[in-house]
């Protein structure tokens, strides 16, 4: 027998349909299937979270250098205090200073430039005055 091109056509769905129906006989019944996508579903969701939280943790850290780095940038622009050995710590966006100041203006001044820094709740000011000699 011969076979033309249009029987062989005929026959492509017939077997693609013969294919799926047998795939389909070892899938679970749709309540199994739905209890295991909530499953997976809440697996995601749980780790969505869990990587949201240490994003969060990341961007923390990240903003209180960021911060520090821009504290220590605004206290170099500082004409009074650009020569002054002022060291910068961030943690949670409170800042920290700590060093000697030659006046308690410049200690002041050098708190001011601080609390002007995108990001910085509030400053925590160790400076300390030089004692004149």
């Amino acid at each position: 027998m011969k076979m033309t091109s249009s029987t062989g056509i005929i026959w492509i769905p017939a077997v693609i349909l013969a294919v799926g129906l047998a795939a389909g006989c070892d899938r679970q019944t749709t309540a199994e299937s739905r209890g295991t996508a909530e499953r997976a579903g809440e697996r995601i969701d749980q780790t969505a979270a869990g990587m949201k939280r240490e994003g969060e943790k990341a961007g923390d850290k990240m903003s209180d250098a960021a911060i520090t780095a821009k504290v220590k940038t605004a206290i170099i622009a500082e004409p009074g205090l650009k020569a002054l050995q002022i060291d910068v710590d961030t943690v949670n966006g409170v800042v920290t200073l700590k060093g000697t100041v030659n006046s308690p203006e410049l200690m002041e001044n050098a708190r001011q430039v601080a609390l002007t820094v995108e990001g910085v709740k509030s400053v925590n000011n160790q400076l300390t005055v030089k004692a004149s000699s």
